[in-house]
Order: structure tokens, then C-alpha cells, then sequence
């Protein structure tokens, strides 16, 4: 049997297929591009043409997305993006103990002991320390992003600057570049001060402790993981798995269930158009507006009701 894991974000949806023993046997990263939906249902769709859905015994998802995916999907176990990021470090290493999390639009930190968290925190406020600023820099000077971090490698002399504001940061590179610096020290500057941004932010009065693993779609950036080794003084790891641990902890979490009757409702929804609409619940004090998922006229999922009424509705 199989377990499926997906992670949505704003950048990215992941989704990870693992067998019984955590082993991951089949990985996506999808981009997200403003409609999670329709990368849910995408990626259910090129896992359905390689499983069936008997082959999966539990669905887990986590991320910004989490609640709509698993009204979609049919989730066994629904979970917040630290403890599914956690769950998966964990299983790989069991010595980590700092998590490095950057992705495209925020950035966390979280701590362990023993394959437990605790302690965390998270930057939303600023794109100074996340991966869509790498790409826009990467947009500005005119290369791939792919070829951001090999470049910044090959940056002996770091520009200077200031990484604790996209705006400002922004108007530094400008500056570098019509003093003449190369971009190989520009970008090796940009890595430098994202990764002194997100110590002196996101990190700010935590103890950061070796095994340090990072992770994430900004992982992949080599010269952010320089950038970190030279600011903490130790190796960094980066798993092969980087870009997809969210889906691969939502994966072994819905592992972990004891259920007699999945959740899972099927790769056959990858060929549902679903509608969202708001509808309002005055049944109580708690004025729920419960998002609800509509095929034909019919309701197949809802999400964002605290008393689980409506989403037990959807999957009768």
C-alpha cells in the first residue's frame, strides 16, 4: 500500500507518493501560478495514470492550501507546514536539529530534539528573505534562476548589501551594478544578505545547533547554502528531497493513521471542475462562512467549518 502527500503553496504544489517503509516512490513539484485547484487536480492526474486508487491507503496535506486540498483530495490527516517539514527531516536524519525552510513566499525555522519540535518561527511580513526575491533578481539581471547560485559561487568579493528590506535591497543592487561590480559578486551579495536577513529575522534569540538541514525550493540555490555555512560556521545539509519535504511529511504522517475507512476520494477528481463558493452558516454562535466545493450543482468538499457538519456532509 501507498500514501500520498501534497504540500500546497503559493510558489509550488508538491506531492509525494511513499510506500509502506517511508520510502518515497514518486515526487512532483508543480507550480502553483495563482490556482492551487487546478495544480491539485493536475498532479492527481499524472499520479492516477502510475496508481489506482486502491493503491492508496491515506492522504495527508499540508501547506497555505492544506484545508482545500484535503476537501478536494480527501484527507485522512491535515497539517500544519512545521510539523509536516518536521516529520520529514526527522525520518531522514534523525541527528537534525536546526530545520532551514525557505520558500517562495516565507521563510521557517524550526527547532528539534529528538525528532520533536521545540521551538519555531516564521517571516511573512517582508520578501526580502524568501525565494521570490531571488527570482526577481535573477529576472533583473537577465539569467535563469537555476544558474543563480553556481554564479554567486563563483563571487570572490561579495557586494555589500542591506538584506532586511526587499525595497531597499533592491535599490542596493541597482547601485552595485552602476558601480560596476560583476554579477558574480552581485549575486554572491544577494546570497549573503538573504541569509543574514533570515538570521537576524527569523532566527533572531534562537540557538541554532548543528545538524543544520535546509530546505525548501530556495535549498537548491548553492550559493544561499555557502551563505549559511559562513554565517553559522558549519556544514549545512541539504537533503536530495529539498524541494518536497512538506508532501513527503504529509505522506508519513497519513502513514501514521489507524484508520479502518480512508479518506482518499480518488484520482478520478483530477477530471472534476469544482466551483468555491462562500456560504454562510447561522446554525450557531460561531457565524461559520464555510467554503464549499461545488461539481454540477452538487457539494463534494468544504473546509473552514469548526464544527466538521458541513465537511462531513461532503464526504457522505
Amino acid at each position: 500500500m501507498y500514501y500520498l502527500g501534497i504540500d500546497v503553496g503559493s510558489i509550488s504544489t508538491d506531492l509525494a507518493v511513499i510506500d509502506e517503509k517511508g520510502t518515497i516512490q514518486r515526487q512532483l513539484y508543480l507550480k502553483t501560478k495563482g490556482r492551487p485547484l487546478d495544480a491539485i487536480r493536475r498532479g492527481l492526474g499524472i499520479l492516477g495514470e502510475e496508481f489506482s486508487t486502491e493503491d492508496i491507503a491515506g492522504c495527508g496535506t499540508t501547506g497555505s492550501g492544506r484545508e482545500l486540498a484535503g476537501a478536494f483530495a480527501g484527507a485522512d490527516i491535515i497539517k500544519n507546514e512545521i510539523t509536516a517539514h518536521a516529520v520529514a527531516a526527522a525520518k531522514i536524519d534523525g541527528e537534525i536539529r536546526t530545520i532551514i525552510e525557505i520558500g517562495g513566499q516565507d521563510s521557517k525555522l524550526i527547532l528539534m530534539e529528538d525528532g520533536f519540535v521545540t521551538d519555531f518561527a516564521m517571516n511573512t511580513v517582508c520578501a526580502a528573505g524568501t525565494g521570490s526575491f531571488l527570482d526577481r533578481q535573477a529576472q533583473r539581471i537577465g539569467i535563469p534562476i537555476e544558474q543563480f547560485g553556481e554564479m554567486a559561487l563563483r563571487g570572490k568579493h561579495p557586494a555589500s548589501i542591506a538584506g532586511r528590506c526587499a525595497v531597499f535591497a533592491e535599490s542596493d543592487i541597482i547601485h552595485q551594478q552602476q558601480m560596476g561590480i560583476s554579477e558574480e559578486n552581485l549575486l554572491s551579495g544577494v546570497c549573503r544578505a538573504l541569509a543574514n536577513s533570515y538570521l537576524s529575522n527569523v532566527a533572531q534569540g534562537k540557538k541554532i545547533r548543528a545538524k543544520v538541514c535546509f530546505q525548501g525550493g530556495v535549498a537548491a540555490n548553492q550559493g544561499m547554502r555557502a551563505a549559511f555555512e559562513e554565517a553559522l560556521g558549519t556544514e549545512v545539509f541539504v537533503p536530495a528531497q529539498h524541494k518536497i519535504m512538506g508532501a513527503y511529511g504529509a505522506a508519513l504522517l497519513a502513514a501514521e493513521q489507524k484508520k479502518n475507512a480512508r479518506a482518499f476520494k480518488g484520482f478520478y477528481r483530477s477530471q472534476l471542475s469544482a466551483e468555491i463558493r462562500e456560504v454562510p452558516c447561522t446554525d450557531c454562535p460561531n457565524q461559520c462562512r464555510v467554503m464549499t466545493l461545488y461539481h454540477d450543482a452538487k457539494p463534494i468538499g468544504a473546509f473552514q467549518d469548526r464544527c466538521g457538519k458541513y465537511q462531513a456532509a461532503a464526504r457522505a
